[in-house]
């Protein structure tokens, strides 16, 4: 038997932040790129938001943890994860990535990257 899976998502969040390990990452800031991905089975489609996950809500919790400075990349992507498993725990999937560009080190580098995948368990 075959299964409806929706997706909602957000690519290309585009933020300033102070993430990094180093003091003077923090100092100087970074610019960043988000994208977060939701997939779960749909409710129902009766043109209501509540049977979806509203894209404008994980724009808020995108730029929440932005403002949360972390040492860690993976700090942020976890606490975005938890927070949209809090605002919608029928989400099956959550995918979130995360590149900081020009990251401050020798050679040319476009980004650095880090991803982290949340499944159910149910």
């Amino acid at each position: 038997m075959s299964q409806l899976k929706q997706t909602v998502a957000l690519r290309d969040v585009k933020c300033f932040a102070l993430h990094g390990y180093y003091s003077e990452e923090q100092l100087i800031g970074n610019h960043f790129v988000i994208d977060l991905e939701t997939e779960f089975s749909p409710k129902g489609f009766d043109d209501e938001l509540s049977q979806t996950v509203n894209y404008e809500d994980l724009n808020t919790i995108i730029l929440s943890e932005m403002k949360n400075t972390q040492k860690l990349l993976e700090t942020v992507l976890n606490n975005i994860i938890s927070k949209v498993i809090v605002l919608y725990p029928f989400v099956e999937t959550i995918n979130v990535s995360i590149k900081k560009l020009n990251p401050p080190m020798p050679g040319q580098i476009g980004y650095s990257f880090v991803k982290l995948t949340y499944t159910s368990a149910d």
